[in-house]
């Protein structure tokens, strides 16, 4: 069963950087192109498609490096 979460990890983090580099690539075509309502699509369609990513690649790592739960709350005062 980890192994299964693990591909399915491994999985999210390829198809991230594919798009990522999908994205970055529209981003930079972007600037060559004429028209200036085509220019908007194409540079605010780029920069979502990269922050899904990054946010795909973000969810990799605290998957990769869990935070430790002591259980206890040091913000309460008693």
């Amino acid at each position: 069963m980890n192994v299964l979460i693990w591909i399915k990890n491994i999985i999210i983090l390829l198809f991230s950087v594919f798009f990522l580099i999908i994205g970055v690539n529209t981003l930079w075509g972007s600037f060559s192109v004429k028209n200036p309502f085509e220019f908007v699509m194409y540079f605010f369609s780029a920069s979502l498609l990269i922050l899904v990513c990054a946010v795909g690649i973000i969810y990799f790592f605290f998957r990769l490096f869990p935070q430790k739960q002591n259980g206890t709350n040091h913000d309460k005062t008693p």
